[in-house]
């Protein structure tokens, strides 16, 4: 065999480098694998409905059953957000797409795993369609009375508080949840595409008659549902954000050059133009931005250029070091910072955006670039692994913030099925007032809601494990969804030592 020249070794020893650097602990400090299995897991403790015989979070009973009847609509299933028994269809839209945009960017790390995801995704999909096609212009948004749910402290197999529907219409607008919907649906779409063309088909026509609904008829749904949305999950950015994420979803799920048309006229007046520095499920830009980037960064789309340059901006406000753009903060342990209650939905969306960001740069050579210094895909890895590894364990308090991952993690979350008995332990039903002894007990959960990330500890990297503490120890569906995709690269491109 001839030795190689040199030019030849150096490209081999290059091509080694840059796979290390992608997958930056290939040996790993955790089991990714493991913490992705419980990930999804959660998804199912979140259920509402009828749950099908093989749901692995064996606590959990039927729920919810006769949900829309008293309207004359099904709306049967769907997931409650978070500790309470509402459904709330605005972070539940965005939890579907988070999941399906895991699915469809990082699936192919997931393994055994990918049944479990697409299930998951399906359970929020079958819920919005339904909620999107029941009704002629009508898009039901909420199941339940929060402020007569917040009243009680109850298991959501005996909840009796006023399951009360809420609607948007032409009359009634909610182009910020609409096109949340819409999004979701594309989204969802694309996970379909080749495993069931079907039902893929199905969403994606429902997505673009729930987008036209949401453009013809504008308007936000916290001033038309004010007093049933608000103060819990009330649209604080407005509604343009979602009007433009919907678009670049509807796009990407059909290809369809009217949806990119719609992007290039209407970007600007949608927000396009701002940088802004948190994404959530009230706040779409700067996950719009990184969406859009792809097609800039990969088809040469024209009027993308912008996309990229905003996401750069996004990207360089956490990389340490690049304090002329920096505006992100980090508790002491280097854990994203943005917001005093439940931070830790920031911490995984700024983490998924991270890696989705590498990966489109990746695949075109291309860098972020901030100011006079150019940070590589390899970097925006290494700093989402960071944010992951806090997440399970590697932080000042050596605790895990996913539940059941880890010897030691939170153990008194402030949710109503985890913190009181099981219906199978304790098939008596137990009342609205008689379920805040529960709330109140400093006794650890009866059940373990395995997965459920909590919302984290505060700026100072302190944490009450207390239910009480809801900002600090309420799961939710939109903290865990982004996680998913996040979990599964680093379980593809990492071996783990335990």
């Amino acid at each position: 065999m001839e030795p190689k020249s040199s030019f030849s070794l150096c490209v081999v020893a290059a091509a080694v480098l840059q796979l290390l650097l992608l997958a930056p602990s290939l040996a790993a400090a955790f089991n990714y694998a493991d913490a992705l299995a419980k990930s999804i897991i959660f998804f199912e403790g979140q259920r509402s409905g009828k749950l099908p015989p093989g749901n692995r979070m064996t606590w959990r009973g039927d729920s919810g059953l006769r949900d829309g009847a008293q309207y004359n609509v099904d709306l049967v299933g769907g997931y409650y957000d978070a500790g309470d028994n509402v459904k709330f269809g605005l972070p539940m839209a965005f939890t579907t797409t988070m999941l399906a945009w895991s699915v469809v960017d990082f699936g192919k790390f997931m393994g055994a795993e990918l049944p479990h995801a697409r299930a998951a995704v399906r359970w929020g999909a079958d819920y919005l369609l339904k909620a999107a096609t029941a009704t002629p212009d009508t898009l039901y948004v909420q199941v339940a009375d929060p402020n007569q749910d917040h009243r009680c402290w109850e298991r959501p197999e005996d909840m009796d508080t006023p399951r009360s529907v809420y609607a948007v219409t032409k009359d009634k607008p909610g182009s910020d949840v609409a096109a949340e919907t819409a999004a979701a649906l594309a989204a969802s779409a694309i996970v379909f595409r080749r495993s069931d063309p079907a039902y893929s088909s199905k969403l994606l026509h429902a997505a673009m008659k729930v987008f036209d609904f949401a453009d013809r008829h504008r308007g936000s749904y916290s001033d038309s549902l004010s007093a049933f949305v608000c103060p819990f999950y009330c649209s604080y950015s407005g509604y343009h954000d979602e009007l433009l994420w919907a678009a670049s979803w509807l796009h990407r799920a059909s290809n369809n050059v009217s949806f990119m048309s719609y992007v290039q006229v209407n970007g600007m007046q949608l927000g396009a133009g701002d940088d802004d520095y948190s994404f959530s499920w009230d706040d779409k830009r700067v996950g719009t931005k990184v969406l859009l980037s792809k097609g800039f960064l990969k088809k040469k789309l024209q009027g993308l250029q912008l996309y990229k340059a905003h996401s750069d901006n996004y990207i360089c406000s956490l990389v340490p070091g690049t304090s002329s753009f920096q505006s992100g903060q980090y508790t002491p342990g280097g854990l994203i910072y943005k917001e005093g209650a439940s931070n830790m939905q920031y911490v995984t969306t700024a983490t998924f955006l991270l890696l989705a960001y590498a990966k489109y740069l990746r695949s075109s050579g291309a860098s972020v670039v901030c100011g006079a210094k150019d940070v590589s895909p390899a970097e925006l890895v290494a700093l989402a692994k960071r944010q992951v590894d806090y997440i399970l364990g590697k932080n000042p308090a050596g605790m895990s913030y996913m539940v059941g991952f880890g010897a030691r993690y939170p153990r008194r979350l402030h949710h109503r099925g985890a913190s009181m008995p099981s219906v199978r332990a304790h098939p008596g039903r137990i009342g609205c007032d008689e379920g805040f002894a529960y709330l109140h007990s400093g006794a650890a959960d009866p059940n373990v809601l395995v997965g459920a990330v909590v919302g984290g500890p505060d700026a100072s990297d302190a944490f009450a494990d207390d239910r009480d503490s809801y900002g600090q120890s309420e799961p939710a569906t939109y903290i865990n969804a982004p996680l998913v995709g996040a979990l599964a690269f680093f379980a593809g491109t990492a071996k783990s030592t335990n």
